[in-house]
């Protein structure tokens, strides 16, 4: 194999760039990405670099791009490490794009670029950039989907209990208390009863919490509960019940709608492997008809 020259000035340059940053922030970020989970970051052990670059150029998070970032990381990780989140966010953004640099310049090496190569390095570049991005909206929609999913059990349960006696706070927190599930909405349950144990309001920790899940059935049923908090009402637990109704309707779709898409993921492994199988079927044959079998 001949090595094109150019490609490995270029190769030894940007692995070289790499190193040396490496080098440089490595000890200096080694404890702030100590708390990030390496299997929802994969590339954890090259954050210190993004994060090297990103200090370096001083750059001030202020664009209405951070803006819309901070709005989604608030949504996932909450308001207190958003901030530590959208750091890491353009480190790991910094990181996809010179690994995607690295390889590009790797795989050059064997030959000279044509425009092709131009073409797809620049739409594997573009990709590298938005990947990130893509990521944390795919984070929001399985998040989304969790609570959804999970909330018409949780409001089954609150009308029953309210039904039975219960203020909507006892209710809720009893429920809190007695589940065993460690999912998204549990958890976002669970810290409207610890915001109003603190001293909140229960007017405020339920309007927080409808703002934290960002879910219109929640929206609608925060609605309600504030209502008859302020107005009082006899029609509440009637009102929720029909609520309820929908919300396992709504839920019946949603499985309906994961089991469409988990069925068309494997579509194409599938085919994969009919091809295969094609293949080594109808070779033998294709081969004794040309007479070389």
């Amino acid at each position: 194999m001949q090595i094109n020259p150019i490609m490995l000035v270029v190769f030894l340059i940007v692995t070289g760039v790499i190193l040396i940053l490496y080098l440089l922030s490595f000890r200096k970020y080694k404890e702030f990405i100590e708390p990030l989970d390496a299997e929802e970051f994969k590339l954890k052990a090259f954050l210190p670099i993004g994060l090297f670059v990103v200090d370096s150029i001083k750059y001030g998070y202020s664009s209405s791009y951070d803006r819309k970032l901070m709005s989604k990381i608030i949504e996932i990780y909450g308001i207190k490490y958003s901030q530590y989140y959208l750091q890491i966010h353009w480190a790991n953004k910094i990181v996809f794009v010179l690994m995607a640099l690295f390889f590009l310049s790797l795989f050059a090496l064997s030959s000279a670029p044509d425009i092709g190569y131009g073409v797809f390095a620049l739409i594997v570049l573009g990709i590298s950039v938005f990947i990130t991005d893509s990521d944390l909206n795919d984070k929001i929609k399985k998040r989304r989907t969790s609570i959804q999913l999970d909330f018409p059990e949780f409001l089954n349960k609150l009308t029953l209990l309210i039904n039975a006696g219960m203020t909507v706070t006892r209710a809720w927190e009893k429920i809190v208390t007695d589940n065993k599930k460690d999912s998204v909405l549990y958890k976002e349950l669970s810290l409207s009863i610890a915001d109003i144990r603190a001293g909140k309001s229960e007017l405020q920790a339920y309007e927080d919490f409808a703002k934290r899940c960002k879910i219109p059935e929640i929206n609608k049923f925060v609605s309600v509960i504030l209502q008859n908090m302020k107005k009082g009402s006899n029609e509440m637990v009637s009102i929720l019940r029909v609520q309820a109704s929908e919300c396992w309707e709504m839920r019946k779709r949603i499985a309906m709608r994961l089991g469409e898409e988990s069925a068309t993921k494997l579509l194409f492994p599938m085919m994969l492997m009919f091809m295969a199988v094609l293949i080594i079927v109808a070779t033998p044959a294709i081969l004794a008809m040309q007479g070389i079998y």
